[in-house]
C-alpha cells in the first residue's frame, strides 16, 4: 500500500519529466549503475538497466520504478525527484545520492534474468502468434473449463496476448478469468508462474474486510458499532474531540471515519509516506484531526484497514496472519502466502500487504462471487458478503461497500456492473454476479496508470457486448 495520494498526479508528473529528458544514455552505459545497494530504513534496493526501454529501474522486494536519465550520473524517478549516483577516484560507482542521504554499493554481483524484462522469452527476435492452452488441473480446489465452451471469445483473448506479449500492455503480470465457476484462461509473463507470490498493495483492504466479519462471527468483535478507540485504551490521541470517540468499526470498513485523511487529497492532513515511516501507524492515524462527522464524507484510508487489522489481533489474541489463516486461509484451501502485519516504520516498504498467489485470488473472489460459500462449505458469513457488496458510501466518486469498490465498466453502451478488490499496480479481483464472471489480474504499474480495466473491458467483456447488441 504505496503513497497513493500522488499516484493522480504522478502520470502527468511522468510525462513532463519525460518531454523535458534530452540526456541519452545507452544501454551499456546504464549497465554501470546496477547493482544492490543501500536502503533507507535500514533495506536495500537494486538497480537493474533495462533492454526494453533503456532505462534504469530501481526494484524494491516486487516494485519497480524508473529512473529517467536527467545529466551525467544524474536520474529523475517518477515525482521528478534527482537521484545522484557517486564515483571514487577510478571512476567506478560507489553509491547514490537521493533526499540529502547518501547509500553506498553492496554488491554488484546481482543477476538480473532476461525473463524480468521481457512479457514471453518464446516471443524475443521472432513473431509471437498466441495458442490457447486449457488451464493445468492443480490439487487446489479450482474446477478447470475450456474457453471454447464458456461463451467467452477465443479471437479477443488471443488478440488481447498477442498485444500484451509484443508490448502495447507492459507491466501484465498475470491474467486469470473463471467463468461458471471453472477456470478458463490463465496467463503469466515475465519471471511470474503459478507458483509466484504476487503482492496485492490495496487489494489486501477486501482481505481484512472478510477477516472483519469473520471476527463478529466468531464473537471476538462485539457489534460493528463499537467505537474503536475503546480498543486502544492506552491511547490519548492528539487533536482529541468527542467526535474521534464516535468512530467505529462501520465507519473504518466504509472509509468514513472523518478523521482527516484521503489520499486523493493533497491537501489532507493524513499522508501515506509518512504514516509509513512513523512508530505506530494506528497511533499516527487516530492522531490525525477531524474534518467530517463520522459515517459523513467518504474519503480513501489505508490507516482504515490497519487500524482494523490491530483491532482484530487485539480481540482474537493472535497475530493478523494466523487469525486469517485459521479462519480463512486454511477452508479455502490457501497454504501459500504471506502476510507480515506489523504497522511500524519497520514495514514502511512491504506496506503489511498480502501477498498471494493469482489462483487463490481468483478463489478468494469466486467464494464471494458464490455468496461466501467454498466447495459447499460456508466460509464468510452470507449476510457478510451481502453487507460488504451494499454501498454505504461513496469514495472518489465510485459506490463503496465494506473495503469492496462497487464499480462498473461500460463497453460498447453495455454497463457491467461489479464489486472489486484493487490495488496499486494493476492488482484486481473483479466480480461481475451478472456474467459469473472474476477476473484477476496482477501487475507492476505502480503509481502509474494500469491497463487492467482496459484489458477487461476491451477483450473480456466485449464478449459479452457482442452478444447483447446482437439480440
Amino acid at each position: 500500500m504505496r503513497n497513493l495520494k500522488l499516484t493522480l498526479l504522478l502520470s502527468c508528473i511522468s510525462l513532463i519529466v519525460v518531454a523535458q529528458t534530452k540526456y541519452r544514455v545507452s544501454l551499456q552505459e546504464l549497465q554501470a549503475y546496477e547493482g544492490q545497494y543501500e536502503y533507507i530504513n535500514h533495506g536495500t534496493l537494486q538497480i537493474a538497466a533495462s533492454p526494453i526501454d533503456t532505462l534504469l529501474y530501481a526494484i524494491i522486494s516486487q516494485s519497480r520504478y524508473p529512473l529517467r536519465p536527467f545529466n551525467k550520473d544524474v536520474f529523475k524517478n517518477n515525482s521528478g525527484d534527482p537521484v545522484k549516483f557517486l564515483r571514487d577516484s577510478t571512476n567506478h560507482i560507489v553509491g547514490y545520492t537521493a533526499n540529502n542521504q547518501t547509500f553506498n554499493l553492496i554488491s554488484k554481483a546481482v543477476v538480473f534474468p532476461k525473463e524480468m524484462w521481457y512479457p514471453k522469452l518464446s516471443a524475443i527476435g521472432k513473431p509471437y502468434h498466441y495458442t490457447y492452452q486449457k488451464p493445468t488441473k492443480l490439487k487446489d480446489g479450482l474446477l478447470i473449463g475450456n474457453i471454447n465452451q464458456s461463451g467467452l471469445d477465443a479471437s479477443l483473448l488471443s488478440d488481447m496476448m498477442n498485444k500484451i506479449v509484443t508490448g502495447k500492455y507492459p507491466g501484465v503480470h498475470s491474467i486469470l478469468i473463471v467463468k461458471d465457476g471453472k477456470l478458463v484462461f490463465e496467463e503469466y509473463f515475465y519471471e511470474y508462474t503459478v507458483d509466484s507470490l504476487h503482492e496485492l498493495r490495496s487489494a489486501s483492504k477486501s482481505f481484512v474486510s472478510a477477516l472483519t466479519g469473520l471476527a463478529l462471527q466468531k464473537g471476538y468483535i462485539k457489534s460493528k458499532d463499537e467505537a474503536v478507540l475503546s480498543y486502544f485504551p492506552d491511547y490519548t490521541p492528539l487533536n482529541d474531540s468527542p467526535l474521534k470517540h464516535k468512530i467505529t468499526i462501520e465507519h473504518l470498513l466504509t472509509n468514513q471515519s472523518g478523521l482527516d485523511y484521503d489520499i486523493s487529497n493533497p491537501k489532507s492532513a493524513g499522508d501515506e509516506t509518512k504514516m509509513n515511516y512513523s512508530d505506530d501507524w494506528v497511533k499516527y492515524t487516530f492522531d490525525l484531526p477531524m474534518i467530517d462527522t463520522p459515517g459523513g464524507r467518504g474519503m480513501y484510508a489505508s490507516g482504515n484497514p490497519i487500524a482494523l487489522g490491530r483491532i482484530i489481533e487485539k480481540a482474537s489474541s493472535q497475530s493478523l496472519g494466523s487469525f486469517a489463516n485459521e479462519s480463512l486461509f486454511k477452508p479455502l484451501g490457501i497454504q501459500n502466502y504471506k502476510w507480515r502485519f506489523k504497522p511500524d516504520k519497520s514495514s514502511a516498504e512491504d506496506f503489511c500487504q498480502l501477498h498471494l498467489r493469482p489462483r487463490d485470488m481468483a478463489k478468494f473472489g469466486l467464494m464471494y462471487l458464490n455468496g461466501g460459500k467454498w466447495l459447499k462449505r460456508q466460509v464468510v458469513p452470507a449476510s457478510w458478503v451481502k453487507a460488504s457488496f451494499t454501498q454505504h458510501s461513496t469514495v472518489q466518486n465510485v459506490s463503496y461497500g465494506y473495503l469492496w469498490w462497487l464499480k462498473y465498466l461500460e463497453k460498447d453502451g453495455v454497463r457491467y456492473n461489479g464489486m472489486a478488490a484493487q490495488g496499486n499496480g494493476g492488482q484486481k479481483i473483479f466480480l461481475f454476479p451478472d456474467q459469473q464472471l472474476v477476473v484477476v489480474t496482477t501487475g507492476g504499474n505502480y503509481n502509474s496508470q494500469s491497463s487492467a480495466d482496459e484489458l477487461i473491458l476491451n477483450y473480456i467483456l466485449s464478449s459479452f457486448s457482442k452478444k447483447v447488441k446482437s439480440n
